[in-house]
């Protein structure tokens, strides 16, 4: 008696290519995230306040790179310089957050991942 087309697996052969190409997906993602990581590491993101007179940068990883102050910023005084030096450092993690969730969308190619 033969199993004229079940395939290997008693029928499983359509699922077995499915999963294997679910396999060869996820390894994709894992090297493309790796080299992602290494992108976001290299990159400067900027943020800024007060038109510009404050200015933090940092990676995409959110790593402080350093701080930018104007002269013009300093005459202003200490708490509407802490105030500034605050206001940039948020709009550098929001600028450097949203570029790391639209690499990895990207990345992912709009997969419903758990946690992204």
């Amino acid at each position: 008696m033969t199993n004229k087309g079940q395939g290997f697996g008693f029928g499983l052969g359509g699922k077995m290519k499915e999963l294997t190409e679910a396999f060869k997906k996820a390894q994709q993602i894992q090297e493309g995230a790796k080299q992602l990581q290494e992108e976001l590491e290299q990159m400067e993101i900027e943020g800024e306040a007060g038109g510009g007179l404050v200015k933090v940068v940092m990676s995409g990883n959110q790593e402080p790179r350093r701080v930018e102050i104007s002269p013009e910023a300093v005459s202003e005084g200490a708490e509407m310089l802490s105030d500034m030096v605050t206001a940039a450092m948020q709009d550098a993690y929001a600028k450097s957050t949203a570029t790391m969730r639209e690499r990895m969308e990207t990345l992912t190619g709009g997969l419903n991942l758990p946690g992204m």
